[in-house]
């Protein structure tokens, strides 16, 4: 069996150990590989693929989303709004909705090509310094203005927790910020600390060293 599907297999073994998890989506981290690379899991008929920089992904995944149209693309690195046209066009989810100018190009790219997006707002759940994101306690002003002042899909946050001990303790505290603001959605968990995602009511994981294996 192909080294990929077997430890995309042994993930989703982990998962359905856990109760109530139905509606969790991997997302498999994809960035910097070929579509070589990626092809075993597209013919295994799995649909979400994460990328992170425009041009990487417009250049691997056009032609092969014409041809698959179930396939999903999920953009999970930071986006520069002069990036944001070409984003609107090749990805279906974007995780990485940090700032309102990014939101007032991003409402404005949508509406000109006319196609709908699914956002996650990224959270400085840390509050670090060197990490984008909005800040914990203003994320609620900023899910109104992009709800209603820019009539944008927002289903849910995303984060990136400090590279400490504590991964719980932000899971947590973003799983009831989410439910605060009546969010379904939840982007949390990755190849190191996934299973501790799903405690916390995570709903799309972003693996990719654990299925694709370390980048060279």
């Amino acid at each position: 069996m192909n080294i990929i599907i077997e430890r995309f297999n042994k993930i989703k073994s982990n998962i359905s150990k856990i109760d109530n998890v139905n509606s969790l989506k991997i997302i498999a981290i994809s960035k910097t590989f070929s579509l070589k690379h990626i092809m075993p899991l597209i013919e295994l008929g799995h649909n979400h693929f994460g990328e992170n920089k425009v041009q990487e992904a417009g250049a691997k995944w056009k032609q092969i989303k014409k041809e698959k149209n179930n396939l999903q693309l999920h953009m999970v690195g930071k986006l520069q709004s002069n990036k944001a046209k070409k984003a609107v066009e090749i990805f279906d989810y974007i995780h990485s909705l940090d700032n309102q100018k990014l939101a007032d190009v991003l409402s404005k790219c949508q509406n000109e090509i006319n196609k709908s997006i699914n956002y996650f707002i990224q959270v400085n759940i840390g509050n670090e310094f060197q990490k984008s994101g909005i800040q914990y306690n203003e994320v609620d002003e900023f899910y109104n203005y992009c709800t209603r002042e820019k009539k944008m899909n927002i289903i849910g946050l995303m984060a990136i927790p400090p590279n400490d001990d504590n991964t719980e303790k932000y899971f947590k505290s973003l799983s009831e910020l989410n439910s605060s603001l009546g969010l379904k959605e939840l982007s949390i968990g990755m190849s190191s600390d996934y299973m501790k995602a799903i405690n916390y009511k995570a709903t799309y994981l972003r693996i990719g060293s654990a299925i694709f294996g370390e980048r060279s």
